[in-house]
């Protein structure tokens, strides 16, 4: 089975991360997606996890959806 995107389709882009404010991947990580194998979205993923904890350390107050 293929790994899932994890888009949200909350696709916008904050300026301050260079991070959808969605997915928390990059423009490069959104676009290279499609064609990346199942290894590639997986090392993407844990990128965009430890994105996310670190945002929400910085944060605390902001919920962010999985």
């Amino acid at each position: 089975m293929s790994v899932p995107s994890p888009c949200i389709n909350l696709c916008r882009m904050s300026p301050d991360t260079g991070w959808c404010e969605g997915c928390q991947r990059t423009i490069e990580e959104i676009t290279r997606w499609s064609r990346s194998t199942d290894d590639d979205r997986r090392a993407i993923l844990a990128v965009v996890a430890e994105r996310r904890t670190r945002l929400a350390a910085a944060s605390p107050a902001v919920e962010l959806r999985t």
